[in-house]
């Protein structure tokens, strides 16, 4: 079992119900055990397409699929959730971001691990940190430390109408 953490984010429809959804069907995936789930953030939009405000997460499992099957994994339960991919760090129903698989790092041309932007996204380091391992926490606390990264987030909690209740 190697230990992993997906970044998972919602800017389209129902935020919530989206980000719930995948982790429903990443609880489903045969050879994945999902260990700690993060709160939910509410967080400014990066890379200089205006869209409306995120929600991010950030969760922890175990796995038995090497990196590239859990890419595919991820690429599917975002195409189940209506993911298009038409514009570079556009609005999406769901993004889900392989951060980390164990100490591997790897470059090929669909797939780099760790993920070449985790230490200039504060909307991924502080849900990180809230998951993080005891030994990867200390990393996780420097790159927070150190990112340039000046962009809002505060924890999200669903207006009333969100709720359906």
């Amino acid at each position: 079992m190697t230990d992993a953490y997906i970044g998972l984010g919602a800017n389209l429809g129902d935020r919530a119900a989206h980000l719930a959804e995948a982790l429903r069907l990443l609880g489903q995936t045969p050879g994945l055990t999902v260990t700690r789930t993060s709160l939910v953030y509410e967080t400014e939009p990066v890379g200089g397409v205006p869209q409306d405000d995120y929600l991010n997460q950030v969760v922890a499992l175990t796995t038995t699929l090497p990196p590239l099957a859990l890419l595919n994994r991820l690429h599917a339960i975002e195409a189940a959730l209506h993911r298009q991919r038409i514009v570079r760090w556009g609005p999406r129903t769901v993004d889900l971001d392989l951060l980390l698989y164990g100490d591997t790092h790897l470059e090929t041309p669909t797939l780099t691990v760790p993920h070449p932007e985790l230490a200039n996204r504060r909307f991924v380091l502080v849900p990180l940190l809230e998951v993080a391992s005891p030994a990867l926490a200390p990393q996780v606390q420097q790159w927070l430390a150190t990112t340039p990264d000046t962009h809002w987030l505060r924890p999200y909690t669903p207006a009333k109408d969100e709720t359906h209740g």
